[in-house]
C-alpha cells in the first residue's frame, strides 16, 4: 500500500483538514501518479458541504489532476514512469455496457466511478480525489497531457475543459455558426476559448459590464449585458448555439428567443435549485431544443486535450496552497477568481 497526504472534509461544515490514508497497491493494469496540481472545481465546494445531499466522509475532492507517473503495472505498455498525466472526473466505469463500449464512460449504465465522493467498483473501497500528493488510477483512465502546455494551468482541462468542449463540438459550434456563452467563470472562460478555436462567431452574456474587456481578451467577439433587455432584443433569432455555464438559477426565456429556428441551449452549470418554468412556445416556435451535457468520455477527453496542445489552449488560473483552500472556497462562492483555482500540492509538504 502506499501512504497518501491529504486534505479532506469530514463533514459537511468543518474545515478541510489534513489527513493520510492509505492508497492500494498498483495492479497490473494502473498507473500511480504523483500529483502535482490540482483545480478547484465549484463542484468540490458542493460535494465537500453536502449541498447536493449525496456527500460520504471522509471526502478528499479533486477531480483535475496533473502528475508524473511514478509506477506502472506490468500490463501498462504505453506510459512510462515520469510521463506527464492527467485524471479528471471519473476513474472507472463497468466497461461492458453499451454507453462504455460507445466510449461513453460518463454515461455508463451501471454507474461511472467518479474521482471523489464515490466507492469504487468493489463498493467498499472509498475513493479518494486529487487533494493528495499520490493517486493510483487504472490505466484506460488515466490521460496524457501535452508537453507543450503549461501542467498547472492544464490542470482544470480535466474538468472545465472537457465539460465546455464536448457540447460545443457537439453540437458543432464552428466556422459559420453564432455561438453564445451565457456567464464567464470557470466554465464560461473555457467556453469563450474552445469556441473561437472551433471558428465560431463568439458572444458573451454577463450580468457584469466590468467584464467585457476580459472577455474580449479570452476571445470573445462582443459581449451582451444580459440585464439589459434592449441589448438583449437586438440579438433575437441570431443565435446557432447557446451554452449556459452559470450554475444559479436564472430565467432560461430570456435566452430562448435569441435562438434561430432549430438553434440549441445546452446546460452545463448545475445550480442549487431549479431555474424558472420554461415556457412550451419559447420552444416549440422555431423548433427549438433545450439539452444539457456532462463531460466526455475518455477518449474524448484526451481528443479534447490534444486540441489544446495543439492551439496552445490552458485555463486561466489563480495558484494556491493547499492551506488556503478555505478561503479559496469562499471566493469561489462569491465568484472571486479569474478563472480557476489550481493547488501546488507541494505545499503539502510544508
Amino acid at each position: 500500500m502506499t501512504k497518501a497526504r491529504a486534505y479532506a472534509a469530514q463533514d459537511a461544515t468543518s474545515p478541510l483538514a489534513p489527513i493520510s490514508f492509505e492508497r492500494r497497491e498498483v495492479r497490473p493494469d494502473d498507473v500511480q501518479i504523483d500529483i502535482m496540481f490540482c483545480g478547484v472545481c465549484h463542484s468540490d465546494l458542493h460535494q465537500a458541504r453536502n449541498d447536493w445531499k449525496n456527500s460520504i466522509y471522509p471526502m478528499v475532492p479533486g477531480h483535475e489532476i496533473v502528475g508524473h507517473a511514478s509506477k506502472v503495472g506490468s500490463n501498462v505498455k504505453d506510459i512510462k514512469e515520469g510521463d506527464l498525466v492527467a485524471v479528471g472526473c471519473m476513474v472507472d466505469s463497468c466497461g461492458g455496457c453499451q454507453e462504455c463500449k460507445d466510449h461513453f464512460e460518463q454515461f455508463c449504465a451501471g454507474g461511472m466511478t467518479p474521482t471523489y465522493n464515490s466507492y469504487e467498483r468493489d463498493g467498499k473501497t472509498l475513493a479518494q480525489g486529487g487533494y493528495s500528493d499520490v493517486i493510483v488510477v487504472k490505466r484506460s483512465f488515466v490521460l496524457t497531457v501535452p508537453g507543450n502546455l503549461d501542467p498547472a494551468a492544464a490542470a482544470p482541462l480535466l474538468c472545465a475543459g472537457i465539460t465546455t468542449y464536448s457540447p460545443l463540438k457537439h453540437w458543432g459550434a464552428g466556422p459559420g455558426k453564432k455561438v453564445g456563452i451565457v456567464g464567464l467563470g470557470g466554465l464560461g472562460h473555457m467556453g469563450v476559448k474552445f469556441a473561437r478555436a472551433f471558428g465560431a462567431q463568439v458572444a458573451v452574456f454577463t450580468t457584469s459590464p466590468n467584464k467585457r474587456e476580459d472577455a474580449l481578451r479570452l476571445g470573445a467577439h462582443e459581449v451582451i449585458l444580459s440585464k439589459d433587455p434592449e441589448d438583449m432584443k437586438k440579438h433575437a433569432g441570431s443565435f446557432d448555439f447557446i451554452l449556459d455555464t452559470v450554475s444559479a438559477p436564472h430565467d432560461l426565456n430570456n435566452y430562448l428567443p435569441l435562438l434561430k429556428r432549430d438553434g440549441t441551449i445546452t446546460l452545463v452549470g448545475v445550480p442549487d435549485s431549479d431555474h424558472p418554468p420554461v415556457a412550451p412556445f419559447n420552444l416549440i416556435f422555431g423548433r427549438k431544443r433545450l439539452a444539457g451535457s456532462l463531460i466526455g468520455g475518455i477518449a474524448e477527453t484526451q481528443e479534447m486535450l490534444d486540441f489544446c496542445g495543439e492551439h496552445n489552449i490552458v485555463s486561466d488560473i489563480e495558484m494556491i496552497d493547499i492551506q488556503d483552500i478555505e478561503k479559496a472556497f469562499t471566493r469561489m462562492a462569491k465568484s472571486d477568481v479569474k478563472y480557476r483555482f489550481v493547488i501546488d500540492m507541494k505545499s503539502l509538504a510544508a
